[in-house]
């Protein structure tokens, strides 16, 4: 495909960035409910359907950024409004256009307060979460980056659970203390930089001395970890996730989680890999506590939600494990599994939601027994508690598989020590799986309920298609994301001789 006329005059990039912007100031001239739902599943599906303009154009032979464009925005400072697409990117912009339609879909009927603020919530947050994986100047990187805490905020403060202040507000609290010192860090790379420069691409190719990298690192380190989160860095997240609605749930694990490890991909490798070899075995011994504290907590909870979010504790230990071990089967793996995981997981919450909708509880007291009563559900539910625990042909096993190799790679008592989290998290799936299918002898009388309708099959199916689809040929995912990597690598262990 030809893309060289999007490149020269058609700023792809920008209009899908402020595309679901532009769609949440049209929500207050809208009337009715039923109008404000349709159009914002409109502009997310037309925002789903232009990003795959970036995947059918994108050359996977470069690691170079591409659909890029650089306009002046602050000259003073050498501030510039810079986008760009990678192979590392690539794929988290996909994820991010492909969930939100999902999220309003799942919505449809859960939300019946406040509708159109909730709308314009969910596309302020897209908004956000493309600009976060676009931008190449560290400035506008930083505005996506705190932007995106206000909806989400608000979606887990007004529309959440009984505790939704206390969530809401922990969650506000944390991830913008982490964020306190990412800007002193940005501020001490520009000051740096010869030609004084927020440029990422810029920044990434210039020596620093090993006292500022530490330093930076550090700082960066704090952020990004809050974000993943990483443990000891997690207990807001449980909370978050309990308390939010179900579409804040999916955005929560599928795509905010994510930006934790981005930032340790685009910022950390390439800008301080000094700080990286001095303090990586540290962040690793935290990622084989996460993993290995995250599958022990969600096998001990009764509540669905808490125990698929103390899930994602142990999975996200997965990938940080596999962008410290430094070699190109962990960071492939690494980048694979944050897609996995958002798929799998944000899948898992749509499912809790729905059994919520019905039930209006998440214990899973609650829910044992309906395999009979809800087939349709209980086999999509299996497929992605399959995939959860990186069943062979199902998506996660690729990465996680693939993480485990970069583990043995750099160690084989690393690799070892990860193991206990894949029989971890068989034994927590494994064991929701089978009360809620089979139940046990005090069974609920769950003779109401009843199965998915075609929304809820509409919203499920693309998450089925793509968990069997990376876990039997991901060649076109790998691909996209294998030649960034080695660019990636490259510059880290140039950034070590300095």
């Amino acid at each position: 495909m030809d893309v060289s006329w999007m490149h020269g005059h058609w700023p792809l990039l920008s209009v899908l960035i402020f595309l679901p912007l532009a769609g949440a100031f049209v929500l207050p001239l809208l009337r009715g409910d039923g109008p404000v739902k349709v159009w914002a599943l409109a502009v997310t599906l037309i925002t789903a359907l232009l990003s795959i303009m970036l995947y059918t154009g994108f050359d996977a032979t470069t690691a170079s950024y591409q659909f890029s464009e650089n306009l002046p925005w602050i000259p003073p400072l050498n501030i510039n409004y810079a986008l760009g697409v990678d192979g590392i990117s690539l794929l988290l912009i996909l994820l991010t256009t492909f969930l939100t339609p999902l999220c309003v879909l799942c919505s449809w009927r859960a939300i019946g307060t406040r509708v159109k603020e909730f709308m314009a919530c969910i596309l302020i947050m897209e908004t956000s979460m493309l600009g976060v994986f676009m931008a190449l100047d560290f400035v506008l990187f930083y505005i996506f980056w705190e932007a995106m805490l206000i909806p989400m905020f608000l979606l887990i403060g007004v529309w959440g659970g009984p505790r939704k202040i206390y969530a809401s507000v922990k969650f506000f609290l944390y991830t913008l203390a982490g964020s306190v010192l990412l800007p002193v860090a940005v501020i001490a790379l520009y000051l740096h930089s010869p030609g004084h420069t927020f440029s990422i691409p810029a920044l990434m190719s210039q020596p620093y001395s090993a006292t500022l990298q530490c330093w930076v690192f550090l700082a960066f380190f704090v952020a990004f970890a809050i974000k993943v989160p990483m443990f000891p860095f997690h207990t807001w997240l449980p909370a978050a996730h309990v308390e939010a609605p179900t579409a804040g749930s999916v955005l929560l694990a599928s795509v905010l989680l994510k930006m934790g490890a981005y930032g340790f991909l685009r910022f950390c490798l390439p800008m301080t890999p000094l700080g990286v070899a001095a303090f990586g075995p540290y962040v690793l011994a935290l990622s084989i506590a996460g993993i290995v504290y995250g599958g022990f907590t969600a096998l001990a909870q009764s509540d669905m939600k808490r125990l698929v979010a103390y899930s994602s504790v142990a999975h996200m230990g997965f990938v940080t494990l596999g962008i410290f071990v430094l070699n190109v089967s962990g960071l492939e793996g690494a980048i694979l599994q944050m897609i996995n995981h958002g798929i799998t997981t944000g899948a898992l919450f749509l499912c809790v939601g729905m059994i919520y909708e019905r039930t209006h509880s998440r214990e899973l007291a609650k829910a044992t027994g309906i395999g009979k009563i809800m087939p349709v559900y209980v086999t999509a539910l299996t497929v992605f508690g399959l995939s959860s625990l990186a069943f062979p042909g199902t998506n996660s096993f690729v990465g996680e598989f693939l993480v485990l190799v970069g583990g043995f790679r750099y160690s084989m008592m690393l690799g070892l020590l990860a193991i206990p989290g894949v029989v971890l998290s068989a034994a927590y799936m494994y064991r929701m799986l089978q009360r809620i299918i089979w139940g046990g002898t005090s069974n609920p009388d769950t003779s109401y309920l009843h199965d998915l309708n075609w929304r809820e099959i509409v919203t499920l199916a693309p998450l089925l298609v793509l968990v069997l689809w990376i876990g039997l040929a991901p060649a076109p995912f790998m691909n996209v994301i294998h030649v960034s990597v080695q660019r990636l690598l490259e510059q880290f262990h140039a950034g070590l001789v300095i």
